[in-house]
């Protein structure tokens, strides 16, 4: 199974000007790389004595860092330009002009200080990051800023602010080239999930189609006690608490077609998947597709519901974003008369982490009781643990020939709700403006879902580097 590399790796630009004392630059130089050797944030720069104290100044040195860039573009998420004095805007802006890299850039500016600003100590960072952006900007290169104007390398806000780059770079670079496997047809009944594949793969996003017949027909082919079969069963009875009622070979059906599922994303290089979950799982194999979903969700390789294969882009976007299991939720019910809380839920597939319990493993409810609850094994069962949250979701837009999409942060409570499946009360601060917007603006009724607060990650990921449509419900 593949698990998502968290591991970012950067650009790395010192700028210098030459009558600012350039002794600083070296000291700097080895203060980031330090600190980015502690975060397991990889980096490419020139060796310190490729160009005079480590720096970017002139257009030679802005030639010779395109230049490694350019081989090492594949490897390369985002650029960190770092000024220990004013920095040459020049050198900076036409490293990454030559380059054209076309990835996420921060630009990091040092704190002078106070008693050690003397024609030699001086560093002017401060004004000078104002004229790289400037620079920057002529070019239509977008950037990141650091939280604090300047700061010091080794400061507290600066060592988040390159944690947060590093999730953004991933996040940018992720969704730029996701693969995103499409397993059967969508319900008929389920005119909501339609999407434009084209609108997608315009934003390198590709969808790899398969009927569902041709997992069935894989699934059959595995003996009962062939290895992967039992190393899979194994897994599945290890991962929640399955009823004494359910029977042996309901539980074998499900670890095949998990078996068969797995295959087959791996050899097709997806990392996300939207599966159709009913009802051709249950008339025509016998067991439900939940298990199998929220499974692969824990492995990083989250899965949809329903065929809603923009919600499964939804969901790999909050799984770059923050590292943790997505979930994939209804908006599905008020709760009583608070006009900020509100029920989401799912059969389920919910992957345990997402929900902060060890879940029950059961059959279906609602589709149980007319597709017949021996053919609806692999529901994932609980109540999400409280805690802070997430929301995001992206949708085709046909009409306009966009991706639009909308965010925002709330958190899971621990509310009862007497209702079976997956449930999540969830508090969302401005919740009748939300959906008013989803209404208005033809979203679809499913949303994903993470644990932790990343709106401000994918704010950035999604509105500035990839310009998608974003609304942002505060």
């Amino acid at each position: 199974m593949k698990i998502i590399d968290k591991k970012s790796c950067l650009g790395v630009i010192v700028g210098t000007r030459g009558f600012f004392n350039p002794i600083l630059c070296g000291s700097a130089r080895k203060e980031l790389l330090a600190s980015l050797d502690a975060l397991s944030i990889d980096y490419v720069i020139a060796p310190e004595d490729a160009t005079p104290h480590g720096a970017v100044e002139t257009i030679e040195h802005a030639r010779l860092y395109a230049r490694l860039f350019r081989e090492n573009a594949e490897r390369i998420d985002g650029v960190l330009v770092i000024l220990p004095n004013f920095g040459d805007e020049l050198g900076i802006v036409q490293t990454l002009d030559l380059a054209k890299l076309g990835v996420p850039v921060m630009v990091q500016a040092c704190n002078d200080d106070v008693d050690k600003v003397d024609v030699f100590s001086r560093r002017d960072a401060f004004c000078g990051k104002i004229s790289v952006c400037n620079n920057l900007y002529q070019y239509g290169i977008p950037i990141t800023d650091t939280t604090l104007h300047t700061c010091d390398i080794k400061s507290p806000e600066f060592q988040n602010d390159l944690k947060r780059f590093a999730a953004i770079c991933r996040t940018v670079k992720g969704l730029s080239c996701a693969r995103i496997g499409a397993i059967g047809a969508r319900p008929a009944a389920f005119q909501t999930v339609r999407y434009s594949e084209k609108i997608l793969q315009a934003h390198g996003i590709t969808v790899v189609p398969v009927d569902l017949s041709e997992i069935f027909a894989a699934a059959a082919k595995y003996d009962d006690d062939a290895q992967l079969v039992k190393e899979k069963l194994a897994e599945i009875k290890a991962y929640g608490n399955i009823p004494a009622r359910i029977p042996s070979e309901q539980i074998l059906r499900q670890t095949k077609f998990s078996v068969a599922v797995n295959d087959w994303m791996a050899r097709n290089e997806c990392v996300a998947s939207a599966i159709q979950c009913w009802t051709s799982m249950q008339d025509n194999y016998g067991c439900a597709s939940c298990l199998t979903m929220s499974m692969m969700g824990e492995n990083s390789m989250p899965s949809a519901c329903e065929v809603d294969v923009t919600g499964a882009v939804s969901m790999y976007a909050l799984l770059l974003a923050s590292g943790n299991p997505p979930g994939f939720l209804d908006w599905n019910n008020n709760y009583g008369s608070e006009e900020n809380k509100c029920v989401n839920t799912h059969c389920s597939n919910f992957p345990k982490g997402f929900m902060g319990i060890t879940p029950e493993i059961a059959d279906l409810d609602i589709l149980g009781e007319t597709l017949g609850r021996e053919n609806c094994f692999g529901a994932v069962k609980g109540h999400v643990a409280s805690g802070p949250m997430t929301y995001f979701r992206i949708s085709t837009d046909d009409p306009r020939g966009k991706i639009k999409s909308y965010l925002g942060q709330g958190k899971f409570t621990d509310d009862p709700f007497n209702m079976d499946g997956g449930i999540a009360v969830c508090k969302v601060p401005e919740l009748r403006k939300l959906l008013a917007h989803i209404c208005q603006n033809g979203f679809e009724h499913h949303v994903a879902m993470v644990r932790g607060q990343v709106a401000d990650i994918l704010e950035e990921s999604i509105g500035k580097y990839l310009g998608w449509d974003l609304f942002h419900n505060r």
